[in-house]
């Protein structure tokens, strides 16, 4: 609705280096959109790269505590060390 209601205005676009005459509105507001996405892509993706950088370090941190936690204290030995001291245990 836009396109079709503004297709005959024209606009003078300054962009620091160059001056186009004549540039229908509808492609500098279309225009506009498309750069607009192109930049919040390129913030989302380094935003996102950030994050799984700062989650993978978390995951690193937490893998290495959790094998430090996790040597099992209710293990036993299945030959106790008798210090030099034999012991019969057979009944005679």
């Amino acid at each position: 609705m836009f396109a079709s209601l503004n297709s005959s205005h024209r606009v003078t676009l300054r962009l620091g280096f160059v001056t186009l005459l004549g540039v229908p509105l509808t492609v500098v507001v279309f225009g506009a959109v498309i750069v607009g996405m192109v930049v919040m892509l390129g913030a989302g993706v380094q935003s996102d790269l950030k994050v799984r950088r700062i989650l993978r370090a978390r995951l690193v941190e937490e893998d290495r505590e959790e094998r430090e936690r996790a040597v099992d204290q209710s293990q036993q030995d299945l030959f106790p060390e008798s210090h030099g001291e034999v012991s019969d245990t057979r009944a005679d």
